[in-house]
């Protein structure tokens, strides 16, 4: 498919007719054997390796693209594909295939006392809309999951990845045309322009959700816009807890993991809360190796008093997403007031607590109001890929449907079949 810019053609014509044939293949995909699906995913990742120098190209473009725009280091790494990550992206869709099909699945199923006989039944949303920023393997990641779960895809990738992306888009089409599948299923909005965005937003007639990945100003954007449900997330204001009955081994790898491994992840933790108990014993060590590693550490007077390269912590800081080397610290009296701390701060996206006290630990698993909630293990594992789910589209931190990694059985939902032997009510 070539750009829309050099077709001259209207934006808006341009995403109602690719939502038309989203639908319309949303139809048969959804009829699919997972036999088929599962084939097409393979022959997809057969074509990534095949395609990988045209990748590797189209992405140099895009490295063009993204160096005269002045992007950060840390956005260029994310737009670079080599060998390597193409290979991640080829294996990531066969793993992908190796997970249990959602569709059709029995959720549940009971007899009435007039004799009806009851399922609910997993069916795909229909047609699922993504727009991301930077990195163009999310290209390969959405497009499996979708068809995966039976789900077309309309995909609306970052500016700077268009070239690489496209190409990405198109072995996925490969796939599915090898098996039989309608290439509709998986189509890449072939424009920079950003009246694109808006378009899809409004396509409510055709398009059944939004996944949106990326700062906070395109997330914003999306929630305010679309007129279909949102799966998002908008802040990671993650936090860790460490409580009176802490290993203080354990207090001090997970929190420079959760903090340090890449702090540009929504997983990363920005806030850390400590007991009182025990915070001059288990702290000091901590803030020690986070400075080494070049952290900067923003503290209530409590912990001001341990370093003198302890900056003041203000109001804001409980509130930000830093998505840098900064942490905030503070000392609190116990379990429940971290609780309280989280449940107030958190953008109830990842919280863990760190504690050998089983109780406490369960108290925090059940009253902690996040999609994620962990005990003795960092909060980077937020991710669809660690939690056995092959990928994930994004992550969800809101209450309605799916929440926490977005996955291929997220990215269903259910219909009742009656059967019935010529009942009629009275």
């Amino acid at each position: 498919m070539s750009m829309a810019e050099d077709m001259n053609m209207d934006v808006n014509a341009l995403l109602v007719d690719m939502g038309k044939k989203a639908r319309a293949a949303s139809h048969a995909l959804g009829l699919a054997s997972p036999e088929q699906k599962n084939k097409a995913l393979q022959a997809a990742a057969d074509a990534l390796r095949a395609r990988q120098d045209e990748i590797i190209e189209a992405n140099k473009k895009d490295l063009a693209f993204g160096s005269e725009k002045g992007l950060s280091d840390a956005m260029m790494d994310r737009l670079m594909l080599d060998a390597d990550r193409i290979e991640g992206m080829a294996a990531g869709l066969e793993a992908i295939t190796t997970l249990k099909d959602p569709v059709g699945e029995v959720m549940d199923e009971w007899d009435r006392p007039n004799g009806l006989k009851i399922s609910r039944v997993r069916t795909p949303l229909g047609v699922i809309g993504v727009i991301y920023e930077s990195r163009p393997n999310v290209t390969a990641d959405a497009g499996a999951l979708c068809l995966k779960s039976g789900n077309a895809a309309i995909l609306r990738g970052g500016s700077e990845s268009l070239n690489s992306a496209g190409v990405i888009a198109d072995c996925i089409r490969s796939g599915l045309k090898a098996t039989n599948l309608p290439e509709d299923s998986v189509q890449m909005i072939p424009t920079r322009d950003r009246a694109a965005v808006d378009a899809l937003l409004s396509l409510s007639d055709y398009v059944d959700v939004i996944v949106p990945r990326g700062g906070r100003g395109l997330i914003e954007r999306v929630q305010n816009n679309a007129r279909m449900p949102v799966f998002s997330h908008l802040d990671g204001i993650c936090h860790i807890y460490l409580d009176k009955d802490a290993d203080a081994q354990k207090a001090l790898d997970i929190t420079l993991n959760a903090k340090m491994r890449r702090t540009g992840i929504c997983g990363s933790a920005e806030t850390l809360l400590v007991n009182k108990d025990v915070a001059a014993d288990i702290l000091p060590a901590i803030l020690d190796g986070l400075n080494d590693l070049n952290c900067e550490i923003r503290g209530d007077e409590a912990v001001q008093s341990m370093a003198s390269y302890i900056k003041e912590v203000v109001e804001e800081d409980w509130y930000t997403e830093y998505l840098d080397a900064i942490i905030s610290v503070k000392v609190v009296e116990d379990a429940q007031a971290a609780i309280d701390h989280i449940n107030h701060y958190s953008s109830h996206h990842t919280e863990s607590i760190i504690t050998e006290d089983t109780d406490v630990a369960e108290k925090f698993l059940r009253e902690v109001d996040s999609a994620i909630v962990m005990q003795n293990a960092s909060t980077q594992f937020a991710d669809g890929g660690e939690f056995g789910m092959g990928a994930e589209i994004g992550i969800s931190t809101g209450r309605m449907h799916a929440r926490g990694p977005v996955g291929a059985e997220q990215l269903t939902s259910f219909k009742y079949q009656v059967r019935g032997t010529g009942q009629t009510r009275p």
